[in-house]
């Protein structure tokens, strides 16, 4: 459903697992840090409502959204994480360029995904203004960082339910 007609930060608290005893990972891009700092502030508390420990989350920067997938991959690979929350935002502008980190960060986590154990998350906000991401990063649509956690946390029990 599109974001326009959905707020990103409602959702039934009740159909959220409790969180107590995840691991979350986190890789945020410094890129546009004014959206991406906001939607990690939303990540990290909606984690910690739903019970998660602090000292179970583990935050890491990239220098942008391209990065994300390097940045994953290897927290992935030297942390024991349940599941990653990939964050970054990137704003059209007059080149191409848009076109390419876009593609190239969600192939990356989409392989990431499709090749790995840990969930990862899908936080890239691609918008056509800074006026959109802010919507998008605690403004009138919510905040994408509170759907990221919710969404960690419910792939986090999918997987551990296929493990029993």
């Amino acid at each position: 459903m599109a974001t326009a007609y959905h707020n990103l930060s409602d959702y039934n608290f009740n159909s959220v697992p409790n969180a107590e005893k995840m691991k979350f990972g986190i890789v945020v891009s410094e890129w546009n840090f004014n959206i991406t700092g906001a939607l990690l502030e939303g990540a990290l508390n909606t984690l910690k409502k739903h019970g998660a420990k602090e000292e179970n989350i583990l935050v890491k920067t990239v220098p942008g959204s391209f990065e994300l997938t390097f940045g994953v991959n290897q927290l992935i690979e030297y942390s024991e994480v349940d599941a990653v929350i990939a964050i970054g935002c990137v704003v059209r502008g007059d080149t191409p360029h848009f076109d390419y980190v876009c593609m190239g960060a969600t192939q990356g986590i989409t392989q990431l995904n499709a090749s790995g154990d840990v969930p990862v998350i899908y936080g890239l906000i691609t918008t056509n203004t800074m006026e959109q991401a802010e919507d998008r990063a605690g403004g009138k649509l919510g905040n994408k960082g509170d759907e990221c956690a919710i969404t960690a946390i419910k792939m986090i029990d999918f997987a551990w339910s296929l493990q029993k």
